[in-house]
């Protein structure tokens, strides 16, 4: 796959490759609409593509990533719909085969969350769940009986929170991924805010986990 990035934002990152990587495992991906949130570099959307999905779709509230989306797309050959909007917004009333997404997870020094800039890819609000939590609330209504989520996020942001967030709104969850690894560059750079939180132990590590949550047939 080539890839032109946004320079300094949307470099393909390990975590997205982890769950590219995971794609090539989904059972229902080819001929199956998919949905991928927090598209970035559109990377994982360009994959879903590459490996038969019927159609696919790609969200980013970033104007630059919209673009990187649709030039990368054209670049590697395949079709993908990529549009400017927060989360689900644009495709209210849809529903996908598969959803896929790695959204910003980092835990925010700030209250606030950036309105625009390149910290928008990373930052997510005190917790790191801001937009996990909307994810796990909307995803019910955009995912076909069957269909299922995959989401990556780090152990830093709560992932058995998640799991039984998804679980108590009736998916099967299970983790289809894990790597435990040293803190990335930003997460070093605000380890003791971490620390004071009780968010990160004694080694400045975290696990990245890619949450696979299936929707009931029925």
């Amino acid at each position: 796959m080539r890839l032109v990035p946004i320079p300094g934002v949307f470099r393909p990152h390990s975590d997205s490759l982890l769950l590219a990587a995971q794609l090539g495992r989904e059972p229902r991906l080819p001929g199956a609409t998919v949905l991928d949130l927090c598209t970035g570099s559109g990377l994982l959307a360009i994959e879903a593509a590459r490996r038969g999905a019927r159609e696919v779709t790609a969200i980013d509230v970033s104007r630059r990533a919209v673009l990187a989306t649709r030039l990368n797309a054209r670049l590697n050959g395949v079709s993908v719909r990529a549009l400017r909007g927060d989360l689900f917004t644009p495709v209210a009333g849809r529903r996908f085969d598969l959803i896929i997404s790695n959204p910003p997870y980092l835990p925010s020094e700030g209250a606030e969350l950036p309105d625009r800039g390149a910290a928008r890819a990373w930052e997510g609000g005190p917790d790191g769940r801001a937009f996990i939590d909307r994810i796990c609330r909307q995803a019910q209504a955009h995912v076909t009986p069957g269909g299922v989520l995959l989401l990556l996020q780090s152990s830093l942001s709560a992932d058995l929170a998640t799991a039984r967030e998804l679980g108590s709104r009736g998916f099967e969850v299970t983790v289809a991924a894990r790597h435990h690894g040293r803190l990335g560059a930003r997460g070093r750079a605000r380890a003791r805010t971490l620390r004071d939180r009780g968010l990160l132990n004694g080694e400045d590590a975290e696990e990245i986990v890619i949450l696979r949550a299936r929707r009931a047939a029925r």
